[in-house]
């Protein structure tokens, strides 16, 4: 909070914000209702954002996404638009039941209120007791065993997790019920939105399951509209899959790895050749197979061994009664999900193996040139990638390079592992792939090029593979293969290789997450072969539908717009139902539910007749003019779809046309403000449903997305500390403080940045600004009467207006952070200047209460709460600030804003002069603030020479560059050019060593050619576009004032006596001629 102790500011702020929701609550003035008439464009705004999930408090995070919404619903509200914002509650899904039975089994377990304390000594007592050989009892293991896992895993217990949100132990227990989180968070995230000024029309507010009879029928038939168009399926798909949720884990259902998808793999099976060794004599009279993953299958020909990890584990693997894998646990536990275990879903391993055990086993594998090759040891292989086995192909791949020929050329390294000369010295590198740039012998190539010396120069390998993998693939040509292959593109034979390892039984398919995936349950997820139902997004012409409608979109940046392309190139078949879990059931399948990203999709036009339906409710349980029941599949078509008048309904048609029209008021729905992580899935599917299930008119208008929010430069992070409810926030900052830091925050794609100091800075200046006003209106007598007449008034009135412009055009294109800027900084900065730019004639009254009339509407969609409260309290207005109305403003005069920067710097810079040359103190005082001399007995003078156009040299370099400038690339001719044009120049032919004019010169066409770049062709004028000498002449008594000057003139250099005004510094002045834009100040003191 602020310095010291006292937190008066940040409360008096709070008390605002109570005595000003009360006014709009008493007003209902975020009730947005549609008209008969259709709105033309501009005339309504409707946005919404992605219902939060209701397990825990809506946080800053959430915040700062809806910010971006807020801030632009206000600013179209202001604008005079019909503002719809509503706001709903997602339940559906696994994380709140998974929550809930975690915390039943810890009441179960450890009793209620859990005594977790004794359960620690219990442990320690088993400790000692096994440390001693002691017996164990069963319950007891088991005990040991949970807590050890939940020592390495870092869980809390779910008892803990609501301990830290401020429950009760009586209160905690009721959260076994998962429904009853339902019941509990989503007012409390009301309450705190409304706390923070969101402009929500609570009437439409809902939350999602079957526990809303109402939301539950809406999905009910959207899910049954896409089943009749063919577009949700049942089918064998391979799934990111929750072992211990028993189900699909969805991008919502993952605690890590959102965005992770399936990565295909062919298998190959390589036979290990009979007798078997000692190790492996159990599985004789079985088919054994060292299983490699691999996605080169057509690299098989080239095989010169295989490859494990010496220390590796790995297990023989019943995949059958006939064939066994030899392969990771983890390998093998995606395999039991794939159908590939003789037990579904459980991995029978019959002998437990290291890779020492493996190295030497004779094997022959499908395609390889080489009959007969070994198992050899590598000791770069990844256990968490593959199953552990890898297939060696020397010729293609620059990891098998190295490691071979390290074996070649090292005896001790093959001592060291047992491997004996006949496994390894014969096999040389087989040509099977020849690529243009690298031969037939790729991986050999590069290595060499590359001077790689070792398999464990990572780097460097990372690089041959970089050079030589992609142009294998797009440039690469078959020699291996014989006449079937040989000869044929590499992309071409591919996938005619692969099916015929899987034809011929030599191979199989195999799948695993591209990434490791954790569930919210807390297990590793593998890949799953599952029979369910799916959604059928990629379909050919569904997809060209989806990205006509993302052509049409406004995005705002063109990052998002990549994103959803790369996202429309890759999303197929989505898994849509769930068996565990809340929300509403297939209907025609009810033993699934329908997952949490795909009920989620088209909930926007739901909110359009929500307050219709649910009286108001979010439960949806309260009396209206409806029943669940009587919304039938007929009566959502006629209301969403067009379609025909439900003529067997028995709702009164009054109704029923009532929220057609709502429905077609509002819709298609203006913006949509998201995280860029929801592009990958929630906000693609919005796109294809949208398309499917609605007319085209009916189609999103814009999607609006933002990176994450750090607070204070560092990730947000429970764990750490470092992480605000945005009940918290408001608390410690207050609302508006809180928005004004969120706006500041950052824009853009990139990670924005909440700084507490911002906040607090903010309670300052808001405090600050209103006891100002507070003032200055008790004082409005003094002020300055009459209409706006001096420079002063000229300039502030100019800054008011070209604020009003500037305002607009961030609100406009969501640069929140620049709105503020511009709408208050620079605001606010222009009347601290113009304060003392009048001096002791005062403000002027009309133009300090326009100012206190424009600030406050431009800073009402950030800071709502302050604005209102000074709207009415202060200025003592009619009506709500929020609808008041942008604005007005004349036209801006940005000749005069150069005139007055041009001012304001040359005050700056006389005061360092003076400082240095008469005061004889290199230390100037504050910008604004008065000089007072060192010696107050000293009288200082100035003189302040100007010249309004260039002459000379000067001017025949601008005349030159004036030329040489593009204004539409706003480049310029080479150099030598432009000082070409300069010797042959009438200033050129008259200087004798043209050496000399050129150094004189180069710093000048350097700057201005700088200034032409950044400003436009205007800065190459011989003369500013304001008068010069006119501006000092208006302002010397500004000046004057501003540096505790006794007297001022200015004097054009044009006049010949001004030379002689100078005195003893006319070398001074002869030694720095003025030119346009900079004069030379010349002070005397006596």
């Amino acid at each position: 909070m602020e310095s010291g102790r006292s937190f008066a500011r940040r409360d008096r702020l709070l008390e605002i914000e109570a005595k000003v929701r009360n006014w709009w609550d008493q007003k209902d003035v975020f009730r947005a209702e549609s008209c008969a008439k259709k709105p033309e464009p501009g005339e309504k705004f409707f946005g919404n954002f992605p219902y939060p999930y209701m397990n825990g408090y809506l946080h800053l995070g959430h915040a700062f996404s809806l910010s971006k919404l807020e801030f632009a619903a206000a600013y179209h509200r202001l604008r005079g638009a019909n503002v719809l914002l509503p706001f709903a509650f997602h339940c559906t899904g696994m994380p709140i039941k998974a929550s809930a039975d975690k915390l039943a089994r810890e009441i179960e377990r450890f009793g209620d209120p859990p005594a977790f304390e004794s359960f620690v000594e219990e442990v320690k007592e088993v400790e000692v007791e096994e440390a001693n050989g002691g017996p164990t009892e069963p319950e007891k293991f088991k005990s040991k065993k949970s807590k050890a896992a939940s020592k390495s895993g870092g869980d809390k217990y779910q008892w803990e997790i609501m301990r830290s949100y401020g429950l009760s132990d009586s209160e905690i227990s009721k959260f076994k019920d998962p429904y009853h989180w339902l019941t509990f968070f989503p007012p409390l995230a009301k309450e705190d939105l409304k706390a923070f000024g969101l402009g929500c029309d609570w009437r439409r507010s809902f939350i999602t399951t079957d526990m809303n009879p109402f939301y539950d029928s809406f999905v009910r038939w959207q899910v049954r509209k896409l089943k009749d168009m063919g577009k949700i399926v049942k089918d064998m798909r391979y799934t990111v899959f929750s072992p211990l949720d028993g189900q699909p884990c969805a991008d919502h259902d993952r605690a890590s790895g959102e965005g992770v998808q399936p990565q295909e793999y062919t298998l190959i099976k390589m036979e290990v050749v009979t007798p078997f060794p000692p190790k492996l004599s159990v599985l004789e009279g079985r088919n054994v197979f060292l299983a490699a993953a691999t996605l080169r299958p057509e690299t098989m020909y080239g095989q010169t061994n295989a490859w494990v990890l010496p220390d590796g584990k790995y297990g023989a693997y019943e995949i059958s009664e006939s064939d066994v894998f030899i392969v990771t646990e983890r390998a093998a536990l995606n395999l039991a999900y794939q159908n590939l275990s003789r037990i579904p879903e459980k991995p029978t391993c019959l002998v437990q193996l290291t890779g020492n055990d493996l190295i030497g086993l004779p094997l022959r594998s499908p395609l390889a040139i080489n009959h007969e090759i070994y198992a050899l040891p590598m000791l770069t292989i990844l256990t968490d990638k593959g199953t552990g086995i890898v297939t060696s192909v020397p010729s293609d791949s620059p990891d098998d390079y190295m490691a071979l020929h390290d074996l070649k050329q090292k005896p001790a390294l093959r001592a060291k592992y047992g491997v004996k000369d006949d496994w390894v010295l014969p096999f040389e590198v087989v040509p099977i792939i020849n690529i243009p740039e690298f031969g037939d012998k790729s991986a050999e190539k590069v290595c060499l090029d590359l001077k790689i010396k070792s398999q464990n120069e990572k780097e460097k390998l990372a690089e041959a593979k970089r050079l030589t993998y992609l142009k294998g693939f797009t440039e690469g040509i078959m020699v291996a293969g014989g006449e079937k292959y040989a000869g044929m593109r590499v992309q071409d034979a591919k996938p005619l290789i692969k099916n015929q390892l899987l034809e011929a039984g030599h191979g199989v398919l195999y799948s695993e997450p591209e990434k490791k995936v954790m569930s919210r349950s807390g297990d590793e997820c593998v890949v799953a072969l599952t029979d369910q139902w799916y959604i059928t997004y990629g379909e050919q012409e569904w997809r060209e539908m989806a990205e006509k409608c993302l052509k049409e979109m406004n995005l705002y940046h063109e990052e998002t717009r990549h994103g959803f392309e790369h996202t429309l190139g890759w999303l197929n078949q989505w898994a849509c139902s769930r068996s565990f879990g809340l929300g509403t059931r297939i209907p025609w399948d009810e033993q699934f539910l329908v997952e949490s990203l795909s009920d989620s999709t088209l909930y926007m036009a739901y909110y359009t007749i929500a307050h219709m339906l649910q009286n108001g409710n979010m439960y949806g349980s309260d009396t209206s003019l409806l029943k669940p029941e009587q919304m039938t599949d007929e009566v959502w078509n006629f209301v969403f779809c067009e379609g025909p008048y439900p003529k067997a309904s028995d709702i009164d048609s009054s109704v029923l046309n009532k929220m057609k029209q709502e429905f077609t008021y509002w819709y298609p729905f203006d913006l949509r403000v998201s995280g860029k992580d929801l592009i990958q899935n929630h906000l693609t599917f919005c796109i294809y449903n949208h398309t499917a299930l609605l007319n085209q008119h009916h189609w999103p208008r814009g999607f609006r997305c933002n990176g994450h929010i750090m607070l204070n430069s560092e990730k947000m992070s429970k764990s750490t500390g470092n992480f605000r409810t945005l009940r918290q926030a408001i608390e410690e900052f207050s609302a508006d403080a809180t928005r004004f830091s969120l706006a500041d925050a950052g824009d853009g794609m990139d990670d924005a940045n909440f700084v507490f100091e911002t906040a607090n800075a903010a309670i300052l200046r808001l405090t600050k600004e209103i006891s100002w006003m507070e003032e200055v209106l008790a004082a409005e007598s003094s002020l300055r009467k009459g209409p706006a007449s001096t420079y002063a008034d000229e300039v502030f009135e100019n800054e008011i207006n070209i604020a009003v412009s500037e305002a607009e055009k961030q609100y406009k294109g969501f640069m929140f952070r620049e709105a503020l800027k511009v709408g208050f900084y620079d605001l606010q900065a222009a009347r601290d200047e113009y304060r003392l730019s009048c001096g002791v004639g005062g403000m002027n009254r009309d133009l300090v209460l326009r100012f206190m009339d424009v600030q406050t509407r431009l800073i009402t969609p950030i800071c709502p709460h302050y604005a209102e409260y000074v709207w009415k309290e202060l200025l003592k207005k009619d009506g709500f600030v929020i609808n008041a109305g942008w604005p007005t403003a004349g036209l801006e005069d940005h000749t005069l804003k150069k005139a007055n920067k041009y001012l304001q710097d040359l005050i700056v810079n006389m005061r360092k002069l003076l400082q240095k040359q008469v005061l004889g103190s290199k230390k100037g005082n504050k910008k604004g603030a008065p000089t007072t001399p060192v010696n107050e007995e000293k009288r200082i003078t100035a003189l302040i020479y100007a010249n309004e156009q260039y002459g000379g040299w000067k001017e025949e370099c601008l005349r030159i560059l004036q030329n040489k400038f593009n204004p539409e690339t706003k480049t310029f001719a080479p150099d030598q050019e432009i000082l070409g044009e300069l010797q042959r120049s009438a200033v050129g032919q008259a200087e004798k060593d043209f050496k000399q004019l050129q150094k004189k010169c180069m710093p000048f066409l350097r700057f201005k050619k700088g200034e032409a770049v950044s400003l436009g062709a205007q800065a190459l004028d011989l003369n500013l576009p304001f008068g010069e000498i006119e501006v000092l002449q208006k302002n010397l008594e500004l000046i004057k004032n501003q540096l505790g000057l006794e007297h001022v003139e200015v004097l054009s250099v044009s006049d010949d006596d001004a030379y002689n005004r100078a005195g003893p510094h006319a070398d001074l002045l002869r030694n720095n001629p003025p030119s346009p834009g900079d004069p030379t100040p010349i002070f005397f003191s006596s």
